[in-house]
């Protein structure tokens, strides 16, 4: 065998490695990618229980949400801060989760049960006022997005889940 024959095998190797090289990179990327969308779903998920965890574990903060979501006016001042405040980390949990389906890390079929629950949420009467107050808290694309949900034409949240609401 001559050195030309010596040197094309060796570039024939040699683009074999390359090409399996890169495949082997892309399965990894493909992998590591899948990951981060599992982690981003599972943040998504953390986020939100973590707004609505102490309303399940406190009955007062429970009566809050429950009736502010409903009827605000029903609440006294005080606790009507306390509901939007609520109102504002629960919101801000639906952005980021917006956030990571329009950024490709949320699974369709995942966004659309979240897509689900917001559209209950803000056509409560208690978050609907707070959007109309704060709407430049959250960004524009969110802002965008929620302006064009069409109300559900029965509107079900925890006040009204069971189609009668307890009185607080």
């Amino acid at each position: 065998m001559n050195w030309e024959a010596i040197n094309a095998v060796s570039q024939l190797v040699s683009s074999i490695a390359v090409v399996f090289s890169v495949l082997y990179l892309a399965i990894q990327v493909h992998r590591s990618t899948r990951v981060a969308k599992l982690a981003t779903q599972d943040s998504a998920a953390t986020a939100l229980r973590d707004v609505t965890k102490p309303l399940m574990e406190n009955a007062d903060l429970e009566r809050i949400w429950r009736v502010g979501l409903e009827d605000l006016n029903a609440l006294p001042a005080q606790d009507q801060a306390r509901f939007f405040h609520a109102a504002y980390q629960f919101l801000k949990a639906f952005e980021t989760i917006h956030f990571h389906y329009v950024y490709g890390l949320m699974d369709r079929q995942l966004w659309e049960g979240w897509r689900g629950l917001l559209l209950h949420y803000v056509a409560a009467p208690g978050i609907a006022h707070y959007w109309k107050l704060r709407p430049e808290v959250f960004s524009q694309r969110f802002r965008k997005f929620v302006n064009a949900l069409e109300p559900p034409t029965d509107q079900r949240t925890v006040g009204t889940l069971l189609g009668h609401e307890r009185k607080s």
